[in-house]
């Protein structure tokens, strides 16, 4: 508005064409000047050119607008702008609402820790009604790895094997919603799984998700796992949570890099779980650590597993022990214990194995 012409204003001929004799030709060129350097610069009165000061601000400035307006406004579109509650009161606290829209969000952690729990609980809040806390919306799911056993389908088909998972994770945790008639049916149908079969048809495949996005309103997308890299735009083009999985690797001895998520060859990329306790660093490298602006690292320790908020711009680094239940993960304390050092990074894996629910991670 700074740049708009004075010729534009409808102000007074008279004071209009002093304006543009004296070259000052836009609401910048005036409201750059004060009163009386306007008074020299045109010869003219003080109340001529307090009154066309007057009329350029109310023009050129835009309306003022009290903190009880900005923040009725943040309530009433939290759904677009905002954040994805997780359902976990501790870590929604954490991070001012939940997951946070129009960033990449990274879960990272060994095979059966409850990345793909998590994910898929996700896909559910998103799309339940929003009478219900939801997003009222469509979740995007991509298997990357081809987690679910049904063959392999278009984007807009929900898969069978994700939908009865899905199905009885919703029944656990909102029991008054899906006992409804049709309407697990119905929620179930809103997470889209989309199963690229390699590397070239799932970077093929961005273009179509895009797509999907204005197309489908759709709230959620989750990329699991992350074995191939996707630029954070996507996160800036949809305005919506974009949440990824990563898997781990296995640091050698004999490793010169000093960063823990430093990424070495395919070759030491752990698929399953480990019994015993391990110094595991996410597999993708130092660029993708920089790529995204939420990172949750899932681990176990002891027989126990710790979600921890390992980098976040408006959290300091916090450690949460959970558990995964029928309804997907549960904090066992909604306190966060602070961590400092390296060790917010550090992933470990001692015991997995002995804490799998095998009723609930079925995956």
């Amino acid at each position: 508005m700074a740049n708009k012409l004075l010729s534009e204003m409808g102000l007074p001929k008279s004071i209009a064409n002093v304006f543009t004799a004296r070259n000052l030709l836009t609401a910048k060129d005036v409201l750059s000047l004060t009163e009386f350097e306007l008074m020299e610069v045109l010869d003219v009165g003080l109340a001529e050119v307090t009154s066309a000061v007057a009329q350029v601000s109310e023009i050129a400035c835009p309306p003022y607008q009290t903190v009880l307006f900005l923040l009725e406004q943040r309530i009433k579109n939290e759904f677009y702008s905002g954040h994805l509650p997780t359902r976990l009161k501790g870590l929604d606290e954490v991070l001012c609402g939940g997951i946070p829209f129009g960033v990449l969000t990274e879960l990272v952690g060994p095979a059966g820790i409850g990345k793909t729990q998590f994910c898929m609980k996700l896909s559910l809040l998103a799309s339940l009604p929003a009478k219900f806390g939801g997003l009222d919306g469509r979740a995007i799911y991509v298997d990357v790895e081809s987690k679910f056993s049904s063959r392999r389908h278009a984007i807009t088909q929900p898969i069978k094997s994700a939908r009865l998972r899905l199905i009885e994770i919703g029944v656990n945790s909102f029991p008054e919603l899906f006992h409804m008639e049709g309407m697990a049916q119905e929620m179930a149908g809103r997470i889209l799984v989309l199963k690229p079969a390699s590397l070239a048809e799932f970077t093929e495949s961005l273009q179509q998700i895009k797509v999907s996005l204005l197309q489908h309103e759709v709230k959620l997308l989750v990329i699991d796992s992350m074995t191939a890299l996707v630029s954070g735009s996507l996160a800036e083009f949809s305005q919506i949570p974009v949440v990824v999985t990563n898997q781990v690797r296995s640091q050698s001895r004999n490793e010169v890099s000093q960063y823990c998520f430093q990424a070495q060859s395919r070759d030491d990329i752990l698929d399953g779980p480990a019994t015993f306790d391990s110094h595991l660093v996410p597999a993708l490298g130092i660029h993708w650590a920089h790529a995204v602006t939420i990172r949750l690292v899932l681990e176990a320790k002891s027989g126990e597993r710790f979600m921890k908020v390992a980098k976040s711009p408006i959290s300091p680094p916090l450690v949460f022990p959970f558990k995964i239940t029928s309804s997907g993960i549960s904090l066992l304390t909604d306190a966060g214990v602070e961590m400092t050092g390296p060790q917010i990074n550090t992933i470990r894996n001692q015991g997995n194995n002995d804490i799998i629910n095998l009723h609930s991670e079925r995956l």
